[in-house]
């Protein structure tokens, strides 16, 4: 029998200060240190983001968009696009409605210790366009099978149909969750109706951390835990780290008149190229004070409610909603921006999409030669194309289908969700034409600025920035009980009413507790 050292389950959710990014771009400096990355990425966390960013860089951060002020950490993600069913050649971003981080603590044979600064780690695969082999469930238990840590969640007001075809092999569409109705492996395709829930990108992160490989090795420095006797282990002479999960949600419903499910094909797609979800992934770079989290790990339990709400937190909560930077790589793609092509030329590919089904798909990249299966002239890109490394056949012929121009239009006059938008000093009030954002030569992060037009006498601080304002009117929380008053932000759901986090606490982790 295992010796217990930690016998039950805690957690503490992770919140953000503001329903905005950090900043974007292709910028991942644990996949692609010191160059650009070959897709872009959205970004949230400590302000010394960048693209050389390692060690104990982000500890001096001079602000980060996490509710908890000695966390400097970055979680990033793949961007989601809309692509217009009407024209496959118009691309638009999907606005974050939220995102979440959940730190588990869970029943352990070891003691859980904090990251150590500087930790890289990424879960997910950025180049498949396979189905997991362990089907459209989650496994997070190399004992109990092929690993299966990334989802979507669909919470739906019927499911009928159900949101994946009951037959699917995953090879043209995706794989139900056989515990979940409104999870599953792929996109969904089916519109994400369910109350205060859009469409939701669900990542686990592995928590055993080797030493010997060290901070940098983002793919031989991290592993899943076996479950022992109902406790977590690791392997001898590895580190029990906090298992953190992210859960980003995306407004979706933005879009809901712009498309028509037809249970075959849906409209969005990853900044990777990756029209099936199956590549969905997330990187973390560890910018904790390690006494901080350490006192999160052995007295805080908060759950939901967030851990501002932790007791004793050194260091304080964060109540600066201002923090963003510029991206160190080009500019970023702003609301209601349509473009021609996914940023940086991406092909879109999986799902008969690029002539691809099911197999490895581009690099994220591709490459500047590929051609356009499209009549239209492509236009220039000011992206520096990113060679593709397919080795497939499949593969290379969706590069060589991907259409090769990055030219993009921005709709001003026809903002996505309701929102109010202040443009750039210099931008239109009509539609009119806009080049793809540029390249530029700076390798280092951006100091901290704030929002466009956010502080007198410093209105141009971001130009290149469109502060996208949702006015919301709150009618009911489970947690507090204020009068009812527009906010500048958009709702959070009362606490998880589409009952997933029972599946945290009393499903897939029952058996570890």
């Amino acid at each position: 029998m295992a010796a217990a050292v930690k016998t039950d389950m805690t957690f503490a959710v992770l919140h953000f200060t503001r329903n905005q990014f950090l900043t974007e771009g292709p910028m991942d400096p644990v996949v692609n240190p010191g160059t650009e990355a070959t897709h872009y990425h959205s970004i949230m966390g400590g302000s010394n983001f960048g693209i050389n960013t390692r060690g104990d860089d982000l500890l001096s951060s001079d602000c980060t968009t996490t509710t908890i002020k000695n966390d400097k950490s970055n979680y990033w993600v793949p961007t989601l696009f809309f692509q217009d069913p009407k024209d496959q050649s118009s691309f638009e971003k999907v606005p974050l409605y939220y995102m979440n981080v959940y730190y588990f603590f869970e029943p352990s044979n070891s003691t859980i210790e904090p990251f150590p600064a500087g930790l890289k780690m990424l879960s997910g695969d950025t180049k498949t366009r396979d189905p997991p082999a362990f089907g459209g469930g989650r496994n997070l238990d190399p004992t109990k099978g092929p690993i299966q840590q990334i989802q979507w969640t669909c919470p739906r007001q019927s499911y009928d149909p159900p949101s994946y075809p009951v037959n699917s092999d995953g090879t043209m569409a995706g794989l139900q969750d056989p515990n979940d109705k409104g999870a599953g492996a792929g996109f969904p395709l089916y519109d994400c109706d369910g109350t205060y829930s859009p469409l939701r990108q669900d990542i686990h992160f592995p928590s055993c951390y080797n030493p010997e490989a060290g901070l940098d090795d983002y793919e031989n420095n991290m592993a899943w835990p076996t479950t022992v006797d109902g406790l977590q282990a690791c392997p001898a002479g590895w580190v029990h780290v906090p298992h953190i999960f992210y859960e980003v949600y995306w407004d979706t419903p933005s879009f809901k008149d712009r498309w028509t499910p037809d249970g075959k094909t849906q409209p969005f797609v990853l900044s990777n190229g990756d029209a099936t979800g199956y590549a969905s992934h997330g990187d973390f770079i560890s910018g904790w004070d390690q006494d901080t989290l350490q006192t999160i790990i052995d007295t805080c339990n908060v759950g939901t409610s967030g851990m501002e709400n932790c007791p004793n937190i050194p260091g304080g909560v964060n109540d600066n909603k201002e923090c963003s930077i510029a991206p160190a790589i080009g500019t970023m793609v702003k609301a209601s921006q349509v473009l021609k092509s996914l940023p940086l030329n991406v092909p879109v590919t999986g799902w008969g999409k690029g002539g691809v089904t099911s197999g490895s798909g581009s690099d994220s990249g591709s490459d500047s030669s590929a051609s356009s299966s499209s009549s239209k002239e492509p236009a220039s890109s000011t992206y520096a194309a990113s060679t593709a490394a397919a080795k497939e056949s499949s593969t290379s012929e969706a590069t060589k289908a991907a259409e090769a121009t990055s030219q993009a239009t921005e709709e001003v006059s026809s903002p996505t969700g309701g929102a109010f938008l202040q443009l750039p000093n210099d931008a239109s009030s009509s539609s009119a034409e806009v080049a793809a954002p540029a390249v530029t030569a700076a390798a280092e992060a951006a100091s901290p600025v704030v929002d466009s037009n956010a502080a007198a006498g410093n209105a141009n601080a971001n130009a290149n920035v469109m502060t996208v304002y949702d006015y919301v009117t709150v009618t009911s929380t489970t947690t507090v009980l204020p009068e009812a008053t527009p906010v500048l932000r958009r709702r959070r759901a009362p606490y998880h009413t589409h009952g997933h986090l029972n599946r945290h606490v009393h499903g897939d982790f029952a058996g570890r507790r």
